[in-house]
């Protein structure tokens, strides 16, 4: 140990004197969460609606304001025929089109079912189907109490949905702990992917290879200063996102420290083992986004559902940690889930971290051979 706290008092010096490098394992990565947590979001507001209102009645206008004052809507025009709604949907001027039929006071006043037409454009399949949830939630919400012959009628059926975790349905609380994921990955193998090979660039490597240390005390002594570096920076970020985008915290904080600490030791000993194949610091900084940017992004449940991937990626996907971290992250920061149910996440960082550490090790004990 006292061989692996040499190797860690060298680097943690040599990280000192490149000020400009801490700066950016620190801030770059809460910079990068501003930029992703504002820019990444799908709630989607200020929907261009048209309206063709061929009943013209205080109910049917009802039905209008409930759309507009919904917060999701902007009424862009009113049309008075299929050829101009169709126009506007074409030239992208609305993207839903409401058409409201003649009668339609007389038939609610009556209470029959009266049918409203929501046109909504499908050019992107994502944003169509969020809209058509919000218009079949205002319709039914506008249309629950009806007026028969001078009674109030109610429907049937009632419906009193309740949302865990996330009531208000902001997308913010699915994508933040993702960036987490994904910015504590990026940085942390980068960082450690670059140490090795900036040695190798200098000729200091060699100096090691002859001193009297084995290759775990190196390893030890390499992961120590870049897994405190990753450890406050993981740290600043959560705490941004708790003050900037309202991110909870539901659960232990011992939990999340330990799921946070497994995460990054794996993602070092990641940045470890492509440093020891990299004989410059741009070829080890591209592997580094190769096998950290894509199957965090792709491959991890942060943006894309893991079960509704083909068979064969899904299987992949069991070597990616950013899936077992988002897991437990999700969990203990979101539902406060106990540790006891998270033990099967926890168990495949811990072994993630283990296979890296020992395929580094060997990699290096080679080299030094």
């Amino acid at each position: 140990m006292s061989k692996a706290l040499a190797v860690c008092r060298k680097e943690l010096r040599q990280i000192s004197r490149d000020r400009r490098t801490l700066l950016i394992l620190v801030f770059i990565p809460a910079f990068f969460l501003l930029l992703y947590g504002y820019a990444l979001n799908f709630d989607i507001r200020h929907v261009r609606l048209a309206v063709e209102d061929r009943d013209g009645s205080p109910e049917s206008r009802a039905v209008v304001s409930a759309f507009i004052n919904s917060g999701y809507f902007d009424l862009e025009a009113a049309v008075y025929g299929p050829r101009d709604a169709e126009r506007l949907l074409d030239l992208g001027d609305a993207k839903a089109v409401l058409v409201i039929p003649e009668g339609f006071a007389r038939d609610t006043r009556a209470g029959r079912l009266t049918p409203v037409q929501v046109i909504i454009s499908g050019e992107n399949a994502n944003t169509a189907a969020t809209v058509l949830g919000y218009a079949g939630s205002i319709l039914r919400t506008a249309g629950a109490p009806v007026t028969a012959a001078g009674r109030t009628v109610q429907p049937l059926l009632s419906v009193e949905p309740r949302i865990w975790y996330n009531p208000e349905l902001r997308s913010t609380l699915f994508l933040v702990p993702g960036l987490i994921a994904y910015i504590a990955m990026i940085t942390a193998v980068a960082s450690t992917a670059l140490s090795i090979v900036r040695e190798k660039e200098v000729g200091t490597i060699e100096q090691v290879r002859m001193a009297p240390m084995n290759t775990p005390s190196f390893i030890i002594g390499k992961t120590i200063p870049y897994f405190l570096i990753a450890l406050a920076s993981a740290a600043l970020i959560i705490g941004a996102s708790m003050i900037l985008f309202g991110l909870p915290m539901r659960g232990n904080w011992l939990a999340l420290f330990f799921a946070l600490s497994l995460f990054l030791i794996g993602a070092l000993a990641t940045g470890l083992l492509i440093s020891t194949v990299s004989d410059t610091q741009q070829v080890a900084f591209q592997l580094a986004l190769l096998i950290s940017f894509l199957p965090t992004i792709m491959l991890s449940g942060f943006i894309f559902p893991i079960s509704s991937m083909p068979r064969a990626l899904q299987l992949i996907t069991y070597l990616v940690p950013a899936r077992y971290f988002l897991v437990a992250l999700r969990g203990i920061v979101l539902k406060g889930t106990a540790v006891t149910h998270l033990l099967p996440q926890l168990a495949a960082l811990a072994l993630y971290a283990a296979t890296m550490l020992t395929l580094a090790s060997l990699r290096l004990a080679k080299e030094r051979a």
